[in-house]
């Protein structure tokens, strides 16, 4: 829009020239002003909500979103806990990105809404058009699952699916950016993807990610527990000068390991193979040996992997188990079980290299809860680790990357990494408000980090931490630092519940109940609840008792209990990071 000129040759003074020049370009002024306000009203508002554990899911809307305004589309980012079902019932336009968390169960901040959304009261949706993409992990059995459920739900209510629902595994990037350039174009009518940067950055993808890692070493190795502990523990610290890169507290940092020498060879060998032949990986030729030890998974059998070991070896037992579906059976058949401990199994099965590694799956990061305050430590990044290894089936097995760090890496070693943000899993932004963190085991990790973070900011508000694990003797790790934190003043309360240290075993749930009084008067004051650590037993037990607790101490009934407990989550004051 151009604004208009008093042509050179009319019949108008200077004065009435300057005042006419004046008055158009205010008019200009105000139309753009009109036309942009049009725009921003007129412009399609795209609802993108996610379900997240980790933050992947979150990264991903964020991802969208930024393709979304290209199209002129007004994007709107929110995780599903900040959503009723009243407000998504009259959203029109809606992209749902979700993970699968567990054994095909919801991510923590999408349950609520999927509590609504399922139940027989939900509203119809014929207004609405969705489409879902979906995180997940096809070495679990409901693969995807919550991504399915949401999409089932929607199509009942009757909702328009504008686009097919895409089933992502843990190598989700491409098609996840496949998925945005195809649904985004619908959503603004068929426009072309034209992606253009935006000048506050929010196109600009992070320098390192899993496709480009950064390459750093590790500068501390340090054994936490005592020689004599049933558990190995172990403290890591990573370099990350000259990287560029920040975290925050409550982050996870993603290490990129390589398989054990030994386990490649022992796996070569019941191949009948040599370990030279040459195989193509990702378009280059490379040997067995190294495509093993640095590009896929032969810790746990894919299940591809698994039904040609079936086929070949016709064994009753696995043929049988596999064909009946009975996931248990399954499971309890597999438990200890590796890919060498099948091979060796079945002798006479015989499987070409070539055609054993089109049965693996690539080689995949695993994610750390980071147990320090980048605040605190800006040049390194801290995980505490608790190394598996087990006997099982006759040999010595160790876990894919906790052995890696603890018996491979060295100083000179060159370690892959790169952070996975976790906004949800934060200190309060209020330092004044109180905390409580339940932690036992390597689950101290982000607490670790929490308690830095509070000292570095000088946060008022009072820091309560419940450790534990099996024996104070030889498994009270961070013993000094949290005896100082104590001293200092960082540290209000400190429970522990060492398990095997008496006859009865106690846990941290039981010195919550113990308690149980003035945790709630923590929360009545404004806490957040933080859970850290095992997801299967430690953190069901632990939500059991803080249901009990606020039923008890809150003097209210089992459903205002819960209702509570919900609008802790709403307001992102119960959160855990659970494995």
């Amino acid at each position: 829009m151009k604004t208009p000129k008093i042509p050179q040759n009319a019949p108008y003074s200077d004065t009435q020239r300057a005042w006419l020049g004046g008055f158009f370009a205010g008019m200009h002024s105000h139309m753009l002003q009109s036309a942009n306000s049009a725009n921003k009203v007129d412009a399609r508002i795209v609802n993108i909500l996610y379900g997240s554990q980790t933050g992947n899911s979150e990264s991903v809307a964020n991802d969208t979103a930024a393709v979304a305004k290209t199209h002129g589309l007004s994007p709107v980012v929110k995780g599903m806990d900040e959503i009723e079902i009243d407000v998504l019932a009259k959203m029109e336009n809606i992209l749902i990105i979700t993970s699968t968390y567990g054994e095909g169960e919801m991510p923590d901040n999408a349950q609520l809404l999927w509590d609504q959304i399922s139940a027989d009261s939900a509203p119809r949706m014929e207004n609405t058009h969705y489409s879902i993409l979906a995180l997940g992990d096809t070495s679990y059995d409901e693969f995807c699952k919550a991504g399915m459920d949401w999409d089932n739900r929607l199509t009942e209510l009757g909702a328009k699916r504008l686009y097919d629902r895409i089933d992502c595994d843990v190598d989700f990037e491409d098609l996840a950016e496949s998925w945005i350039r195809s649904v985004i174009p619908m959503m603004a009518d068929g426009e072309p993807v034209t992606l253009v940067a935006s000048e506050n950055g929010e196109n600009d993808k992070p320098k390192y990610n899993r496709k480009n890692p950064f390459l750093t070493n590790i500068i501390c190795n340090r054994l936490l527990t005592a020689e004599n502990s049933s558990k190995e523990t172990r403290h890591f610290e990573f370099s990350l000068q000259g990287s560029g890169l920040s975290y925050e507290a409550g982050d996870a940092l993603n290490v990129i390991p390589q398989n054990c020498p030994d386990l490649v060879a022992d796996i070569v060998q019941a191949l009948g193979c040599t370990g030279d032949e040459d195989e193509p990986v990702n378009g280059e030729l490379m040997s067995l040996s190294e495509a093993l030890r640095t590009h896929f998974e032969i810790k746990l059998p894919t299940k591809e992997l698994l039904k040609e070991i079936a086929n070949r070896s016709g064994d009753q037992e696995l043929n049988g188990l596999l064909e009946s579906g009975d996931k248990n059976k399954l499971t309890k058949y597999l438990f200890g079980r590796d890919t060498l401990d099948l091979l060796l199994q079945f002798p006479g099965m015989e499987l070409s290299a070539a055609e054993f590694m089109a049965l693996l799956k690539p080689l995949q990061h695993r994610a750390y809860s980071i147990s320090s305050s980048g605040k605190m430590y800006p040049d390194s990044v801290h995980l505490t680790v608790a190394s598996v290894r087990y006997q099982s089936h006759g040999r010595n097995h160790k876990g894919v990357c906790s052995t890696y760090m603890a018996d491979l890496v060295n100083e000179n070693t060159e370690v892959k990494i790169f952070f996975s943000p976790n906004n949800t899993f934060r200190v309060p932004e209020d330092d004044s408000l109180p905390i409580i963190m339940v932690g036992p085991g390597t689950g101290i990790a982000p607490f670790r980090a929490f308690l830095q973070e509070r000292e570095i900011r000088k946060a008022t508000g009072k820091n309560w931490l419940l450790f534990g694990d099996r024996n104070a003797a030889t498994d009270y790790i961070y013993q000094d630092e949290i005896e100082a934190m104590q001293a200092n003043g960082v540290l209000t309360h400190l429970d522990l519940a060492f398990s095997r240290d008496q006859q009865e075993k106690i846990y941290v749930q039981d010195r919550m109940r113990e308690k149980g009084a003035e945790m709630f008067d923590w929360l009545e004051q404004g806490g957040s609840f933080y859970v850290c650590g095992d997801a299967n037993y430690m953190a069901k037990d632990v939500d059991k008792a803080l249901h009990d607790i606020i039923e008890q101490h809150g003097q209210k009934t089992s459903e205002q209990a819960v209702d509570y407990i919900n609008h802790l989550k709403k307001e992102k004051r119960y959160v855990r990071d659970v494995y």
